[in-house]
């Protein structure tokens, strides 16, 4: 069994919103997702980008000109890695405290999280849960380059290194959730899995990406939250369906024809408690937005249900475990684009659980 947490076609979003204030980007979030709150993430400001955000505490980060990378060159390196391998060895053995780690996310490039936090406190009635993300440690670690340029994913110490960052800050995320009570969720963002298997990544091993998603997802387990891959394109499925995940989100407005060719994994995910992030509510871009009502993606949801029922799930099932989500994150759409997906995310989901 995945997780016993049933979100029942609640909604919930996947991170970023076009804005330039944190408060604003809650209030926001709470007027639409209230049930399922999460902190956001906003890339207007340079610090909050996908790669930035999570890069604090990981050895050898460099700046030059506007890039920044890992500069293993550098005198210092060594000695860097050893200590970060220290660090993250006393958070694992219970000698060290992640919440006074390097491991802990600062108001310098994650302000939303300690506004989530108030937010949170603030709240006279508990949410049915939380949520957080990460870059997921494929998307981070081909995303991060050395100072050759080359992805860290490619050396094997830095591989290393950059998996074990990203897990300590989803664990991170998880135990200053928990105090709430409720279930957290943390998602692992990875888009850059839609790029697996291309000759771009002609190198990388399924194992090699299996692991780094194993030990991530091990990490939250450990820490008693659930989680979750979201992969915002078309991708090699077996990977996501297949791996300790709880949740699976998918882009199920633009590729669900691609996802439900992975049927046997699909009705194996299902079946052993697995919930699914349909993301279909487009965020592709404003006049894809504009044409789509309330009742059209109902409509298209009703109809992928049917070809999910047509394996074998059962419909209640398959309900009790769904959320319903936006395609992607907003970050990139104009504001009014982005809250109109925010309003067909809310609307979608209160039809979806009055009709069924």
């Amino acid at each position: 069994m995945k997780t016993d947490f049933s979100p029942n076609g609640r909604p919930a979003l996947i991170g970023s919103l076009p804005m330039d204030d944190h408060p604003a980007a809650i209030n926001l979030m709470d007027a639409h997702t209230p049930e399922i709150p999460l902190w956001i993430q906003l890339p207007t400001f340079a610090a909050e980008g996908m790669m930035v955000q999570f890069l604090p505490g990981m050895p050898g980060v460099a700046r030059r000109g506007d890039k920044t990378y890992i500069n293993t060159a550098d005198d210092g390196f060594d000695q860097a890695m050893l200590a970060f391998f220290e660090d993250y060895m006393a958070v694992s053995e219970g000698t060290l405290d992640i919440a006074d780690s390097r491991f802990a996310l600062t108001d310098e490039t994650a302000p939303g999280f300690s506004e989530f936090l108030r937010y949170l406190d603030n709240r006279t009635e508990p949410p049915t849960a939380v949520k957080g993300q990460v870059t997921g440690p494929f998307t981070f670690a081909t995303g991060v380059v050395d100072d050759a340029g080359r992805a860290i994913f490619y050396d094997p110490q830095l591989r290393d290194a950059a998996v074990k960052l990203i897990a300590m800050k989803a664990r991170w995320q998880v135990n200053q959730l928990k105090k709430y009570g409720v279930p957290v969720i943390v998602f692992l963002d990875e888009p850059g899995l839609a790029g697996f298997g291309s000759s771009a990544f002609i190198s990388v091993s399924r194992e090699e990406v299996d692991n780094a998603l194993a030990e991530v997802i091990d990490a939250i387990h450990a820490e008693g939250g659930i989680a979750g891959i979201h992969v915002c394109a078309n991708s090699e499925w077996s990977i996501v369906l297949d791996s300790a995940a709880d949740i699976t989100s998918f882009d199920a407005y633009s590729f669900f024809d691609k996802f439900i060719l992975y049927s046997d994994n699909v009705k194996r995910f299902v079946s052993d408690g697995g919930i699914l992030a349909w993301g279909v509510v487009p965020t592709g871009d404003g006049k894809t937005i504009g044409s789509e009502t309330v009742s059209s993606l109902y409509d298209l949801w009703e109809d992928e249900v049917s070809q999910m029922l047509a394996l074998g799930l059962d419909r209640s099932v398959l309900l009790e475990k769904s959320l319903i989500t936006p395609s992607c994150g907003t970050g990139s759409l104009s504001p009014p684009d982005a809250t109109r997906v925010l309003e067909l995310t809310r609307d979608l989901s209160k039809k979806v659980r009055e009709e069924t």
